[in-house]
């Protein structure tokens, strides 16, 4: 079975306009999907690893386009599948690097239950969630992830539902690797992305994209440069939860219950929460994945990042061992074995 990794100087020198295939973009004009799918072609080239290597997998909606953009292989599946596809090409071919690309309508509700299982096994493969927060290939209804109250084409009073959040629910199901970036903030989009590539084991990011026609500037608290700071905290392993334009604010754990407080006026970094994604126990990650504008700052960065066995690891292990004790199988010998019948 071939590495993954080929020796880098075996490798053509890639570049992004290599992962550029030739198919023509069409999303609609200032989408936030045209900044991850550039991101995105700048991560793959440092990878090290050939580009028919990677496999796209996506589903059914506007992300899921994302196959036709990268020169690589890909699946456009069928909506809400893209998990379970994914799942049987990384388990028949380890040696490939294997991307599934969502949004909140595939990924969570159809396809809710695909995507807890692809992240409960960690199978060894990245799965980037666009989320919008509105149904936009379809033109504008609410999605899993739509806020109560907004008002769309299926909600013209306002939805009622409680909102999933994408981050709790990778958390509850356990994912080895969980981050969030957004579609514009190109530096820390690239940084996760990257990290997210080198992970072994599921590695579940979630997007901020801003849908421009159905559901406008719906993350603008978290990008627009005049206000992102009071609205966002960037985690980093190891160091305190502080944000704000002057860095005077920061978290602070009352027991279990965070609360903002400010520096300076008898409360020091010291007496903050520490971010560790390490953490075995995933209790503070789902604290912070709970956190809501306006009451408190959005996490942006690397929630959690733990090592754990992979299920398509363990399973093409499992083959091997009973190929060693038992010799390879014969199809027509077992279609032959046990109780048969003859329909004359």
């Amino acid at each position: 079975m071939s590495s993954l990794a080929t020796p880098a100087a075996a490798l053509p020198v890639l570049q992004p306009k290599d992962f550029a295939s030739d198919q023509e973009i069409r999303w609609c004009p200032r989408c936030g999907d045209y900044s991850i799918l550039a991101q995105m072609k700048k991560v793959l080239p440092t990878l090290g690893i050939p580009k028919e290597k990677f496999v796209f997998v996506s589903g059914i909606g506007c992300s899921s386009r994302f196959p036709y953009y990268v020169d690589t292989y890909g699946f456009h599946s069928i909506h809400g599948r893209a998990p379970a596809i994914a799942s049987g090409v990384k388990i028949s071919r380890p040696d490939l690097q294997v991307w599934v690309i969502t949004g909140d309508g595939d990924a969570l509700s159809i396809g809710g239950n695909h995507l807890m299982h692809a992240i409960r096994r960690n199978l060894d493969f990245k799965i980037i969630l666009f989320n919008n927060q509105i149904y936009g290939l379809t033109k504008g209804q609410y999605s899993p992830t739509s806020p109560v109250g907004q008002k769309t084409k299926s909600t013209p009073y306002g939805s009622l539902a409680n909102p999933v959040s994408p981050m709790c629910f990778a958390l509850g199901a356990e994912a080895t690797f969980v981050a969030r970036s957004v579609d514009v903030d190109i530096k820390h989009l690239t940084g996760v992305l990257e990290r997210a590539a080198k992970h072994k084991g599921t590695a579940f990011v979630e997007v901020y994209q801003d849908c421009n026609v159905f559901n406008s500037n719906a993350f603008l608290y978290a990008s627009d440069k005049e206000v992102k700071a009071d609205n966002v905290v960037y985690v980093e392993h190891g160091k305190p939860l502080i944000f704000g334009k002057d860095k005077k604010k920061g978290i602070r754990l009352h027991g279990m219950t965070p609360e903002v407080v400010e520096l300076g006026k008898g409360i020091t970094e010291d007496d903050l929460l520490f971010h560790d994604e390490k953490a075995a126990d995933p209790s503070l990650a789902f604290l912070l994945a709970r956190f809501r504008h306006p009451e408190f700052p959005e996490p942006m960065g690397v929630l959690r990042d733990i090592d754990k066995p992979c299920y398509d690891q363990a399973v093409n292990a499992q083959i091997e061992a009973a190929i060693a004790k038992q010799g390879e199988g014969d199809l027509d010998k077992l279609f032959e074995s046990g109780d048969t019948w003859v329909v004359e």
